[in-house]
């Protein structure tokens, strides 16, 4: 592998934690609360990165399904080189644009964010798979440093035809959300074309949850999701949950 990138890479995580050292963590709870919030549709597999020691914990045992390494095989260096060559610089610029971004939020809110990208990886056996990456926060300290994060790969091979890798920060807990960021850039909020309720549904709706289920979870009639579903396919132009999930992965709003 290139030494700069392995370098360069190491630079920028170790940039989020402000070069210190994370502590003992107990972080099943914390896992599973980060769960809730990220987006799986087919084959994934998670595990916890620390940024200063540039160190993988925590693996599921579903990477060697996913990618075909075992747990011991997937560190930080196998990762950097079976990310596709034509991919890892933009990968590498969006982790730089993620730094920025944490760095500049209060401490307080660095949990209140997830980050969501795509990119090709090299599995084992030498194929080529599209993976969605998203990562949240599990562990940080007073002065806002990222020590721990929560990382989900999901294999989108099948619902995403462009090579485009789009980069969006999603915001929780009513937080802005920011869509299709050009790295290394300002960060202007993204005005969405769905309503505050719609964008409830419509997260729900990929989620492969059925329409009385949403209406019990919102705590709204079956014929209110009907309405708000029939908008959401209106507003998007889209006909089908599954073409509703191909353009959420395709503009990064997912």
């Amino acid at each position: 592998m290139d030494k700069l990138i392995l370098k360069k890479a190491g630079h920028i995580w170790k940039e989020i934690g402000q070069h210190k050292k994370p502590e003992e963590l107990q972080i099943e709870i914390e896992i599973y609360k980060k769960m809730l919030n990220l987006f799986q549709v087919g084959d994934y597999c998670y595990f916890v990165f620390s940024p200063p020691e540039l160190r993988m914990e925590h693996i599921n045992e579903s990477v060697t399904e996913l990618l075909g390494y075992t747990k011991e095989e997937f560190v930080f260096e196998t990762f950097l080189k079976i990310i596709h060559p034509d991919d890892i610089q933009q990968y590498l610029n969006f982790e730089a644009t993620i730094t920025q971004f944490w760095q500049s939020l209060p401490p307080e809110k660095v949990f209140k964010y997830k980050t969501r990208y795509d990119f090709r990886i090299r599995c084992k056996d030498g194929t080529i798979k599209r993976l969605l990456q998203q990562v949240a926060v599990i562990q940080s300290d007073d002065d806002g440093a990222v020590l721990r994060t929560f990382v989900i790969f999901t294999d989108i091979t099948d619902l995403k035809q462009s090579n485009k890798m789009v980069l969006s920060i999603m915001g929780l807990e009513g937080e802005p959300s920011y869509i299709d960021i050009q790295p290394v850039q300002a960060l202007v909020p993204h005005k969405s074309i769905l309503s505050k309720r719609e964008i409830e549904i419509f997260r729900l709706l990929v989620d492969e949850c059925q329409s009385a289920d949403i209406a019990e979870t919102l705590g709204i009639s079956p014929h209110t999701v009907a309405t708000h579903r029939k908008n959401i396919f209106k507003k998007t132009g889209t006909n089908s949950v599954l073409q509703l999930v191909k353009l959420g992965l395709e503009k990064g709003w997912i």
